[in-house]
């Protein structure tokens, strides 16, 4: 067991001799490079092609030589007469100055993924892959934003239901799927598609509003601790963790949260006009199966059967954007990989 300590340490210094090195070269190179680094790029995926890709390989493993080879034939000559089509209907416009781009072919789908935390942190992605996608989609064109939030702060949750308005105000048609969350927050993101999709176990709605203040002004008091909070104007600060609380400021508190729940409901059945505001606006959220009966959903379907279901209507493209990382954060990410796979292998692992 000592020789095992040893080790340990041992390895612990190497390691850090390393990352101190990679820390000056990197350091260094960045100290050097003069250009200025691109915050990220967009990454756009062809999801007909993945499925495709998928059903070639399945067709490859379970098909007979002679079967798969008719298959391809008959795959082939309906390319190619669906291209002939859109090729026809391309001339029969080519002289229209009022035909729209697309107008003729396929459908097309874009795909976007929202996962929500507290601060609603996605919002800065899901901009830029808003903005990417409003550069092509027209009026024939649908917007599929898969959502998954319990919600979070209220002003970062309507910056980015603000961002899926841009959608619907291009009159591009928006849908929003739920598989697993979309919750108060979540729901006010949600509320904004024409139309909500979610699987029969997803959890939806919570239209409501909370919101909890701890205070230590009894224990702090107990140790002879004074707190001096210094305000200028009424109601610049109501609850406190420190100073003792108000009826007052307690009162002006639950005022501000009607305010902001009278907002959300307004919010919502704006977007949702048919909805009983007076059943929904409790703070409850509901399971799919349940949430559709209410008119909070209007289909009862995953997001992967959803998306399947475009490809065979249209062509489906993923748009994500994609953050670039510093050299050094992905040195050291790797360094932390590999000293917890190292803790796994020795017994020291905290899971």
């Amino acid at each position: 067991m000592e020789f095992l300590f040893e080790y340990l340490a041992f390895l612990a210094q190497a390691v850090t001799i390393v990352v101190a090195l990679l820390v000056i070269i990197s350091a260094v190179a960045s100290a050097k490079t003069k250009q200025p680094r691109e915050k990220g790029y967009l990454s756009i995926t062809n999801l007909n092609d993945r499925f495709k890709s998928v059903r070639y390989a399945m067709e490859n493993a379970l098909l007979e030589p002679k079967e798969l080879k008719k298959a391809r034939k008959l795959e082939s000559k309906q390319e190619k007469k669906e291209k002939k089509v859109i090729e026809k209907n391309s001339t029969q416009n080519a002289d229209d100055d009022s035909s729209q781009i697309n107008a003729d072919d396929k459908k097309r789908y874009f795909v976007v993924r929202f996962e929500g935390d507290v601060g609603a942190s996605s919002v800065d992605c899901l901009r830029e892959e808003v903005t990417a996608v409003l550069e092509m989609a027209g009026e024939a064109d649908e917007v599929i934003a898969c959502i998954e939030s319990p919600g979070g702060l209220v002003h970062a949750y309507g910056l980015a239901a603000s961002q899926l308005t841009r959608v619907k105000s291009k009159n591009v048609s928006l849908t929003v799927s739920v598989d697993k969350v979309a919750a108060s927050g979540g729901y006010l993101m949600a509320a904004v598609a024409d139309k909500i999709v979610a699987a029969p176990f997803a959890l939806v709605g919570s239209i409501g509003v909370v919101a909890q203040v701890p205070n230590v002004h009894r224990l702090l008091k107990k140790n002879d601790v004074d707190v001096e909070i210094l305000t200028a104007g009424k109601h610049k600060r109501t609850l406190t963790v420190l100073g003792e609380n108000t009826e007052e400021g307690k009162a002006k508190f639950k005022e501000e949260l009607e305010d902001v729940h009278a907002l959300f409901q307004e919010f919502v059945l704006e977007n949702r006009p048919d909805l009983d505001m007076e059943k929904v606006a409790t703070g409850e959220a509901w399971y799919g199966s349940r949430a559709i009966e209410l008119g909070l959903i209007d289909r009862l379907v995953t997001s992967d059967e959803y998306i399947r279901e475009s490809c065979a209507d249209g062509e489906v493209f993923e748009v994500k954007w994609k953050e670039n990382v510093k050299q050094i954060d992905r040195i050291l990410g790797k360094v932390s990989l590999l000293l917890e796979r190292a803790s796994e292998v020795l017994g020291f692992s905290h899971r």
